[in-house]
């Protein structure tokens, strides 16, 4: 009787012990490894950005393109020489996932040209940002650091005021004869000046080379998602005048930057504004339509 005593008193202490470790998912009760914050609030994730590689960056450009931005590359007279132009020179880069470059650099008797492009993938670490928006955001930073003017034009005149009364509408009216602001003359002297040289140097008596409103650094329309451009001249000392044009432009999470360098060969020459900056749109151009296919 003793030993029928003592199992119905295990059995009985099993069955209680059982029926406490099944309780806490019977009423609902949480978890060691639940997390009571986690139910209804988890935040899903951003999406990626259209583009998981890049392209490589010294066969982007075509031989044409590379004809016209580069006039002294049809100069050279070695076959290997010139071969060797067309190739391009990668950029350093420690992860072609992320970023990749190409230069190309050609002198001739006329002008030293030079070609940068390079490609730019963004990837966001925060899971609740996009690609996309890390990337627009990284855009931004870099249109503001190029500091483009204030756009100089008849839309910038104040309408409810007369004409006269905005400094804007003397720039943007070249041809007024009480417009005392010299930066009239030089849009004059370069729109009658001669056609350019193949190599896109000009003979402009254009101090700046600028020729208007038109073509001061500015944010570009139809490019990608968002792009700029920008347009500097410099010289060092007795050394010809070198002209920089700067084209960027982003689609989805790429940035593209096209860096486009003219330094004549002849002290006084000036590079043409409106010619460099419209062979560096054509191949951005070009650039942003490979993209999107």
């Amino acid at each position: 009787m003793q030993r029928k005593a003592y199992v119905s008193g295990v059995a009985a202490l099993l069955a209680a012990l059982l029926a406490g470790c099944t309780g806490g998912s019977d009423d609902g009760g949480a978890t060691d490894d639940a997390n009571p914050g986690d139910a209804g609030t988890a935040t899903a994730t951003a999406e990626p950005g259209r583009y998981q590689t890049l392209p490589e960056a010294c066969g982007v450009v075509d031989q044409d393109t590379l004809d016209t931005l580069l006039p002294g590359i049809r100069q050279l007279p070695d076959e290997e020489q010139r071969d060797k132009a067309y190739e391009g020179t990668p950029t350093l880069t420690y992860d072609t996932d992320r970023k990749v470059g190409c230069r190309w650099k050609v002198e001739s008797a006329e002008a030293t040209d030079h070609l940068l492009v390079d490609f730019e993938r963004v990837v966001s670490y925060d899971k609740t940002v996009s690609d996309d928006s890390e990337a627009e955001r990284l855009f931004a930073v870099r249109q503001e650091a190029a500091d483009l003017p204030e756009p100089v034009s008849s839309s910038s005149v104040d309408p409810s005021g007369p004409p006269s009364s905005s400094p804007s509408s003397s720039a943007s009216t070249p041809t007024s004869t009480e417009s005392p602001s010299p930066s009239s003359s030089p849009s004059s002297s370069t729109s009658a000046s001669p056609s350019i040289s193949a190599s896109g140097a000009s003979g402009s008596a254009s101090p700046d080379g600028a020729a208007g409103a038109e073509l001061q650094p500015r944010v570009l329309e139809d490019l990608g998602d968002e792009a700029f451009l920008d347009d500097a001249l410099s010289s060092s000392g007795s050394t010809a005048e070198q002209r920089t044009v700067t084209v960027a432009f982003r689609t989805s999470n790429v940035i593209v930057r096209i860096v486009y360098e003219e330094q004549p060969a002849t002290v006084g020459t000036v590079p043409d504004s409106e010619e460099l900056q419209d062979r560096a749109q054509k191949l951005a151009a070009q650039l942003a339509d490979a993209l999107a296919e």
